[in-house]
C-alpha cells in the first residue's frame, strides 16, 4: 500500500497463518505483526466481514480512512490535524493499548460505535502506569468516536478493559481497598481526559452540554506513584472547559473480539479468570497460563489470581461507577482456574473451582466450576468441535444458571430439570469413569454436579438410550403431528367470546 508509506506499517513485519472463529468452518488466510500470538488471529478473523483472506493493516485502514472522511465532511477533523489523528490510531492499534470495537471493523453504519483501550499495555517496565500515554489515548479514542459519527452524536462510548490484568501486573489483589484506589483513578481519568478533549472540540466548534458542576472526589492515594495527582489533574482540565460537545462519552460495554485482538483477557472491571485458561489443540484441549499469571512474580500468581465473591465485585463496581457516563455492567467472576485435564478414565480430581475435562460422543468438553464458601456459585462449559450458535447457546445456559446459583436456585431443581436430557453430542463418556455415558452435555454436568455437591449418584442410562436416534422422555417420543385437537369445538365449550379492553 503505497499510501501508508511513511506510516507506522512501513518495516512492519508481519506474518501470515490461518484462522477461523468457529472450528467446523473453513480457515481464513490473516496477516497481522510477527510478535501476535494465534488467538489474535482468530479475533482478527472474527471482525473482519466476509469469508475471503484477511490484513491486519488493510482491515484497519478502513476504520481509520472511514472515521477521517466522515469527520472531515463534518467539520469535526480539520485537514492538517488529519495525519496526526491517523497515526495516533494506528500507534494505539499496533502496541495493543487501544483499537475501536466490532462495529468499526465490520463497517456497520447502524450499529453504535465504540473504542476500548487495554490498561495491562499502559505497564511500563519497572512497575509503573504509563500517566501521559493514558492520557493521550483517552483524547485519541474520544476523536475516534467523534469523526465516526461524523460529530452528530452526543453519547459516546469511550471504554477500557481488563482492569483484572491491570491489578496482577501492579501486584494488587483484586479484593484490596489498593485495588479498588487504582479502579476509581483510572476511571477519573478517562473520564476526565475524555471530558477535556470534549471541551476542546467545543471551544472550536461550539458547546452542546454544559460541564458537569459537580464531581466525585478522586482517591487522594493510590499504590501506583503520580496515579492520584493524575485523576486529580484529568477532572481540573474538564471543568476548566468552557462547555462540552457530548452529553456522554465513558460507557464500560461488554467485550467483543476487539478486546481479544488487543490481548485484553477480561472486559472492564471483571474479575480475573484465573491463573490458567483452556485451549484447544489437534492433541485435545490443554490448560496454558494466562498473561495476568505471565505479568505476575510466580510466589504471587495464586495470591492475585484468587476466585473472588460476590461482595468484592460489588465493591469494585461501587468505587468505579461515580466517574463513568452511564452504568457499568456488574463485573461477573469468571470461572475458577483451570486445572490440568484428567487421562481418559482416571479418577477426578475435586478441587475447589477446578475445571473437568471430558469426551462425550468423541466430542471434547470442559466443565469449569467456581465455589463459594463451599457452594456452587458458577459453572462455564468450553466445546472444542461445536459451531460457534451452539456454543453461544451454551455460553448463555452456563451463564443463567450461575445467575440462579447467586439468587440462591438450589442446585437440585437444575438436576432435576436437566439429568438425562437428549440432545447431541451423546454417547460414550471417556474422563469420568462414575459416569460412563451420557444422554447429553447438560446430562452428564448435572449429574456430575449432583456427585460433587449434593452427595449422591444418579442413575446410568442405558445404551439405547444414548444412541443418535433414541429419545429419552415420553414426551419426546410422542408425535408433533397430527395434532390430538379436542372433539368439542372450543367455542361451544367456552360460551361467548368478550373483547375485552
Amino acid at each position: 500500500m503505497a499510501r501508508n508509506d511513511g506510516t507506522l506499517w512501513e518495516g512492519l513485519a508481519l506474518r501470515r497463518t490461518r484462522a477461523g472463529v468457529d472450528p467446523d468452518a473453513a480457515p481464513r488466510a490473516v496477516a497481522l505483526p510477527a510478535a501476535w500470538e494465534e488467538e489474535a488471529a482468530t479475533a482478527l478473523a472474527a471482525l473482519a466481514p466476509g469469508q475471503g483472506p484477511v490484513s491486519l493493516r488493510r482491515l484497519a485502514e478502513g476504520w481509520i480512512s472511514r472515521a477521517l472522511s466522515r469527520g472531515e465532511k463534518a467539520g469535526v477533523v480539520e485537514a492538517e490535524e488529519a495525519r496526526a489523528l491517523a497515526e495516533g490510531w494506528r500507534a494505539l492499534l499496533l502496541t495493543r493499548r487501544g483499537a475501536p470495537g466490532a462495529e468499526s471493523w465490520r463497517g456497520e453504519v447502524r450499529g453504535e460505535p465504540r473504542f476500548v483501550l487495554n490498561l495491562p499495555a499502559f505497564l511500563e517496565p519497572e512497575g509503573g502506569f504509563d500517566l501521559e500515554g493514558y492520557t493521550e489515548a483517552c483524547a485519541l479514542g474520544l476523536r475516534f468516536l467523534d469523526a465516526s459519527t461524523g460529530g452528530k452524536s452526543l453519547k459516546l462510548r469511550l471504554g477500557f478493559a481488563d482492569l483484572a490484568g491491570l491489578l496482577g501486573g501492579l501486584s494488587l489483589p483484586y479484593d484490596s481497598a489498593g485495588a479498588r484506589q487504582v479502579a476509581a483513578a483510572i476511571a477519573a481519568i478517562t473520564r476526565g481526559a475524555a471530558e477535556a478533549e470534549s471541551g476542546r472540540l467545543a471551544q472550536r466548534l461550539g458547546a452542546r452540554e454544559p460541564v458537569a458542576l459537580i464531581w466525585p472526589e478522586p482517591p487522594a492515594e493510590t499504590p501506583v506513584p503520580g496515579l492520584a495527582a493524575a485523576a486529580r489533574a484529568a477532572l481540573d482540565a474538564a471543568m476548566a472547559a468552557p462547555g462540552l460537545r457530548h452529553a456522554r462519552v465513558v460507557t464500560l460495554s461488554p467485550a467483543d473480539a476487539a478486546e481479544a485482538l488487543l490481548g485484553a483477557e477480561t472486559a472492564g472491571i471483571a474479575p480475573a479468570p484465573g491463573a490458567s485458561r483452556p485451549v484447544s489443540t489437534p492433541s485435545g484441549v490443554v490448560d496454558v497460563p494466562t498473561a495476568a499469571a505471565r505479568r505476575a512474580a510466580p510466589d504471587q500468581v495464586a495470591r492475585l489470581l484468587a476466585p473472588v465473591g460476590e461482595a468484592p465485585r460489588r465493591l469494585m463496581l461501587e468505587a468505579v461507577t461515580p466517574f463513568l457516563s452511564a452504568p457499568a455492567p456488574a463485573p461477573v467472576a469468571l470461572p475458577a482456574p483451570a486445572r490440568p485435564a484428567a487421562a481418559p478414565r482416571a479418577p477426578l480430581r475435586r478441587q475447589l473451582g477446578q475445571t473437568l475435562h471430558v469426551a462425550i460422543g468423541g466430542h471434547r468438553v470442559a466443565l469449569r466450576t467456581s465455589e463459594e464458601d463451599g457452594k456452587l456459585r458458577e459453572i462455564a462449559f468450553s466445546l472444542a468441535k461445536e459451531g460457534a450458535a451452539y456454543r453461544s447457546l451454551m455460553d448463555g445456559f452456563a451463564q443463567a444458571v450461575s445467575l440462579g446459583l447467586a439468587q440462591g436456585v438450589p442446585l437440585a431443581a437444575y438436576v432435576d430439570a436437566f439429568a438425562y436430557t437428549r440432545f447431541g453430542p451423546a454417547g460414550v463418556v471417556e474422563g469420568d469413569p462414575d459416569i460412563p455415558r451420557a444422554t447429553s452435555v447438560l446430562d452428564w454436568a448435572f449429574r456430575r454436579l449432583a456427585m460433587d455437591y449434593l452427595g449422591g449418584a444418579l442413575p446410568q442410562p442405558e445404551m439405547e438410550d444414548v444412541a443418535p436416534d433414541a429419545a429419552s422422555r415420553a414426551t419426546e417420543q410422542a408425535p408433533l403431528l397430527p395434532l390430538d385437537l379436542p372433539a368439542t369445538p372450543v367455542a361451544e365449550r367456552r360460551g361467548r367470546l368478550r373483547v375485552v379492553a
